[in-house]
């Protein structure tokens, strides 16, 4: 119903920049959050930022507060995360997901698509 492919992850020094992308496709009732998250080894996923385009709304983790920037394109079929002054507990495995209910949050359970996921790594 909705597909959603990641990409511009790689690697970064610390104090860096990164812009990552997300093309969505399918069902636009069913993707009208668009949100980011992260999950690193030994760790829970978390939220990152969410975007509700026709919502003219967006939410963000306290980790990503001044330093990430989520946007969406003209279409509004693409969502870019721009992450600056990266740090080295920002690097972990970064996926877009897609809900379409009535909750706009950063809550997993309000997201039913998953992108496949891109690697981000940041080094001292």
């Amino acid at each position: 119903q909705v597909e959603l492919v990641e990409s511009g992850g790689g690697s970064v020094q610390a104090g860096g920049s990164l812009r990552l992308s997300c093309a969505a496709s399918g069902n636009a009732y069913m993707r009208k959050f668009i949100g980011w998250f992260r999950q690193a080894p030994g760790k829970e996923r978390e939220g990152v930022a969410a975007i509700w385009p026709s919502g003219g709304r967006t939410f963000y983790a306290d980790s990503a507060k001044g330093r990430f920037t989520i946007s969406h394109d003209n279409s509004g079929n693409t969502v870019f995360l721009r992450m600056n002054s990266l740090r080295l507990e920002d690097a972990a495995m970064y996926y877009c997901a897609a809900g379409g209910g009535d909750i706009f949050d950063l809550h997993i359970r309000n997201y039913n698509f998953w992108g496949q996921g891109t690697q981000v790594t940041v080094s001292s």
